[in-house]
C-alpha cells in the first residue's frame, strides 16, 4: 500500500511524530488517520514507560492568572535537559498544566499521593485533561515525552483564590 506525503504531513501535524513512524503507523493502518494516531499514542506510551526512571533535574515553573486575577496557579514541570525545558512543546505543557491546576483545583499530583477522596478528581495526572475531557493529563504528558525523548515529571503546584 502507498501512503501520499501530504497524509503523512498531516499525521505528523497532528501528532508530532516524526515522518518515519507516521508513514509506518499509517501503513500498518492501511491508511487510517484515526487508527494511525492511536497507534502513534500506543508508541509513545511505551516510550513514556521505558524512560520513567531517568532523572529529571531540570525544568521550569510556570505561573497562570485567571481573567481579573481572581484565581491563579503555579506548577512546576521537570525534564532532563535545559535543551528541552527551552522547548516550546515542554513550556507550551507546563502553561496548559497551570491552566488546568487552575481550573480543576486537584489536590495532589498523583495517586501515590492521595489521601483520600477520589483519586480521579483529586489527582492532576489522572484528571480528564479541559481542553480534551478523552484523554488525561496523563496522556498530555505521555505525548510530550514521546516528542521530545525525555522523562517529564511534575513535581509540585500550588493554586490561589482571592478570598479562599
Amino acid at each position: 500500500m502507498q501512503v501520499s506525503t501530504e497524509t503523512i504531513k498531516s499525521l505528523r501535524e497532528s501528532t508530532g511524530a516524526g515522518i518515519m513512524d507516521c508513514r509506518k503507523a499509517l501503513l500498518d493502518a492501511q491508511g487510517d488517520m484515526e487508527k494511525a494516531s492511536q497507534i502513534l499514542r500506543e508508541k509513545g506510551l511505551a516510550v513514556a514507560a521505558k524512560r520513567s526512571g531517568r532523572a529529571t533535574g531540570q525544568g521550569r515553573v510556570e505561573v497562570y492568572i485567571h481573567g481579573e486575577g481572581k484565581i491563579g496557579s503555579m506548577v512546576e514541570a521537570n525534564c532532563e535537559t535545559d535543551f528541552v525545558a527551552r522547548t516550546q512543546e515542554f513550556r507550551e505543557l507546563v502553561h496548559n498544566l497551570a491552566l488546568q491546576v487552575a481550573a480543576t483545583n486537584p489536590r495532589w499530583v498523583s495517586p501515590e499521593e492521595a489521601q483520600g477522596g477520589d483519586p480521579k478528581e483529586d489527582c492532576l495526572l489522572l484528571q480528564p485533561y479541559i481542553r480534551q475531557p478523552d484523554r488525561s493529563v496523563q496522556d498530555l504528558i505521555n505525548e510530550v515525552i514521546a516528542k521530545t525523548g525525555e522523562n517529564i515529571r511534575v513535581r509540585r503546584f500550588a493554586r490561589f483564590e482571592l478570598g479562599t
